[in-house]
């Protein structure tokens, strides 16, 4: 090892927390999410669910204890703003590949619509060779690098809402609320060879995750503007990952038990199901219930301290 790699990891630092990011157009999710680190000095960080370089929009970056509950975001609906151009189809479904055909675009608003609405609830979707989707541990996107084709199966995705939000002869934009695996680049490509003449994406733009928004987000220009103390206090708590979960407030005994891999005999009734826990004011994790028992599905690393108390404390 290096001295100047042994300094580099001297001064990264065990922050946690949530950032909203607004990732720019041509970075990939990866390369975003290490800028960011960097910025933050941050000894460990993941994002929460890939955009293509050419997809712009909400990329969650977590860091620390955080990490421990990307899941939560992974597993949740997104929503889109993309932009479908008609009469064209291209290699890869979007404006990166080369066009392969070309049709007329006869369809008007009114069809356009009524195509919209075929799309809405639960859809087949035939993932493209150019996604991040493992075959035998590859991405297909290193198969179609090399011309292989790969069999793929169809899978059942949810599209919730699907709205025209504007129209112009070729193009159009949709806002798309949809579940997880939802590619928008299938979609895109289905709607045009629905209404007869073909289609692809020429712009994408998350601006959702389950119940996170653009309006919270940062630009990489609004975190270089910024001292240390600064972008630290852009940063959104632990616990927001989960905040859709029903909170459980437990003792630091019950905490450390839980620590220990116990599971725990509730003496209130509470439904079955996952729970945002607490003990002595503080998040300390995950959990779930059932049958009235409450078992550790991810807690906090401090929490271990707890279980050193005594048990019949």
């Amino acid at each position: 090892m290096t001295r100047k790699t042994e300094q580099v990891r001297r001064t990264k630092r065990q922050i946690d927390g949530v950032l909203l990011f607004d990732k720019p157009l041509q970075l990939s999710s990866n390369s975003a999410m290490l800028k960011v680190r960097g910025l933050f000095g941050a000894e460990k960080a993941g994002h929460t669910g890939t955009l293509d370089p050419l997809a712009t929009g909400l990329l969650p970056i977590c860091f620390g204890e955080a990490t421990k509950f990307t899941h939560a975001l992974l597993d949740a609906d997104k929503r889109y703003r993309a932009t479908i151009r008609l009469g064209q189809r291209t290699t890869t479904g979007d404006a990166e590949g080369e066009v392969i055909e070309e049709r007329p675009v006869t369809t008007d608003e009114a069809q356009v619509r009524q195509v919209l609405l075929r799309f809405t609830g639960e859809i087949s979707q035939l993932p493209p060779m150019h996604s991040a989707l493992k075959h035998q541990g590859k991405p297909l996107y290193e198969y179609i690098r090399k011309g292989e084709m790969v069999e793929r199966e169809t899978r059942q995705v949810f599209i919730r809402e699907l709205r025209l939000e504007r129209w112009e002869g070729t193009e159009l934009d949709i806002d798309v609320l949809c579940s997880k695996g939802t590619y928008i680049r299938t979609l895109g490509e289905d709607i045009g060879e629905a209404l007869g003449c073909g289609g692809h994406l020429i712009a994408l733009r998350r601006t959702g995750i389950g119940e996170f928004g653009l309006d919270k987000a940062h630009t990489l220009q609004e975190l270089e503007a910024v001292d240390g103390a600064g972008r630290d206090a852009l940063l959104l708590p632990v616990d927001s990952l989960v905040s859709g979960f029903p909170v459980l407030t437990l003792d630091a005994v019950q905490a450390g038990r839980l620590a220990q891999g116990q599971r725990l005999a509730m003496q209130d009734q509470h439904p079955d199901g996952k729970r945002r826990l607490y003990a002595e004011g503080d998040f300390i994790g995950l959990g779930e219930l059932v049958c009235g028992r409450l078992s550790p599905i991810r807690l906090l690393s401090g929490v271990a301290r707890m279980a050193a108390l005594p048990k019949s404390a």
